[in-house]
């Protein structure tokens, strides 16, 4: 980031004393790194936002607007996996803070067909834990299940324990929605020990509810839980 914020200074002060940019590049070409920094730095500051709901559940209306932001800037720049990472923020905030699935899904979708193209596997991942969490939400429980496990698949590959145990407590649910105790009772076996031994601290006290629930006799295992947060 900051050479290419130099690189636009340095352009600058050839047009203004030299009248010549080529040594330092052409205005266009450099103006469009400056896109990609203006890009990342929305689309992280976006992200700094929604950790902030996550934490005081107090939306903050600029979350939205910098993730669209960086959506338009990556698909002028034709950066495909920097799309697909925006969209997917995009989902998350009707998903997760305006409970709003209906806009949610779709973006989803789009993010992950573009993630996919550009073999973009982390926000493969992402993109399928949440569009697993919608399918649980609106009792698709064989369609959220394909989607979380595929997603635990890609967290494996990736290396990610926390989240492979993260999509784990949506598979406890499911589990026991499905009848699948035993089943239930093992995904919480495994995934309280990945989230300890990582130090997942948060995923530990979700797996330990899951596992609750699924072993309660007069539980209603057709209800769903916020799994949402990322």
């Amino acid at each position: 980031m900051e050479r290419r914020i130099e690189k636009a200074k340095l352009s600058n002060e050839h047009a203004v004393f030299v009248g010549d940019v080529g040594e330092v590049g052409e205005p266009a070409a450099v103006e469009r790194e400056l896109d990609k920094v203006e890009a990342d730095l929305a689309l992280a500051r976006g992200r700094i936002l929604h950790a902030r709901f996550l934490d005081d559940r107090r939306a903050d209306p600029r979350e939205l607007a910098l993730f669209e932001r960086a959506t338009h800037l990556y698909r002028t720049l034709g950066d495909a996996a920097g799309e697909a990472g925006s969209v997917f923020w995009e989902g998350c905030f009707h998903q997760v803070v305006r409970s709003d699935l209906d806009r949610a899904i779709p973006l989803l979708e789009q993010s992950y067909d573009l993630a996919t193209a550009a073999g973009d596997r982390y926000t493969q991942w992402e993109a399928l834990r949440h569009l697993g969490i919608a399918d649980h939400a609106a009792g698709r429980l064989d369609a959220a299940r394909e989607h979380l496990e595929a997603s635990v698949r890609l967290c494996r590959e990736l290396g990610l324990p926390a989240a492979v145990a993260a999509n784990q407590v949506g598979l406890i649910y499911i589990a026991a929605a499905q009848g699948r105790r035993d089943d239930a009772v093992a995904l919480a076996a495994e995934a309280y020990a990945t989230a300890e031994a990582c130090g997942a601290r948060r995923i530990m006290l979700q797996v330990a509810e899951a596992r609750i629930h699924a072993m309660a006799p007069d539980t209603d295992h057709g209800e769903t839980h916020d799994q949402s947060a990322p």
